[in-house]
């Protein structure tokens, strides 16, 4: 099972994220990193573990209020070695292009206006977003998982940051539907107890941030879990 780092880029700095209430978001206070820099923030996470894929949530371009290009490019020449996931909340394929140069898109359901794009780019993530009890998103992308790709993350917004634990029911009843596609999940992990339960869950990986930066999640507890980092047991 991969753990994977999450950051939130807005105006080109990393932000703490909680609860998803992104207009709420500042600048990250880490004591991995001396500022909110995304190299710096990078940096302090790749000396925890070698990471081999790292996923990017561009804020801005996600709300429609310009992008953080400039931090991604930076970011692919500091850290060729590592694989980006990138969401910018792309709904339409120029968008998807967009970060092509940068890395993977991640195609949140929250950005999509109908089926069509994640049918036409089955070489992308699927983020299936919900926010509380319900699915946010055209309802058509839930109902139809025979067009998912094959990597779908369950992102469960309101337990971003907040150390609730991660939403094993709503991951448990993803799987259902997904069939033999990889399931990563997101938002509520504290500490190597919920590793041991999201590998027990059949995950194939987990997003993670807040347990990184508060030091819950430590490096032993990444090489206890996955024998050495980036690698699946």
């Amino acid at each position: 099972m991969q753990v994977i780092p999450v950051i939130d880029l807005m105006g080109n700095l990393v932000v703490r994220a909680r609860l998803g209430d992104r207009e709420a978001y500042r600048p990250i206070e880490t004591p991995l990193s001396p500022t909110p820099d995304p190299v710096d923030v990078v940096s302090g996470l790749m000396k925890q573990a070698p990471f081999p894929i790292l996923y990017i949530a561009d804020l801005d371009a996600i709300r429609g209020q310009g992008d953080n290009g400039a931090a991604l490019m930076r970011l692919r020449l500091e850290f060729p070695q590592v694989a980006f996931w990138i969401d910018n909340g792309a709904a339409d394929s120029a968008a998807v292009d967009a970060v092509r140069p940068f890395g993977e898109a991640v195609l949140g359901s929250e950005s999509q206006r109908d089926l069509a794009l994640i049918a036409a780019e089955q070489d992308a993530l699927l983020s299936l977003d919900f926010r509380g009890n319900q699915f946010v998103g055209p309802r058509e992308i839930w109902n139809r998982p025979d067009f998912w790709p094959q990597r779908v993350i369950v992102m469960t917004l309101a337990r971003v940051g907040a150390g609730g634990g991660p939403d094993l029911a709503r991951i448990a009843s993803v799987r259902v539907l997904a069939g033999a596609r990889q399931i990563y999940a997101a938002g509520g992990l504290r500490d190597a107890r919920d590793l041991a339960e999201l590998k027990k869950a059949g995950v194939a990986g987990v997003l993670v941030a807040s347990a990184l930066h508060d030091g819950t999640l430590r490096p032993e507890d990444l090489n206890l879990r996955r024998g050495a980092a980036g690698k699946q047991n």
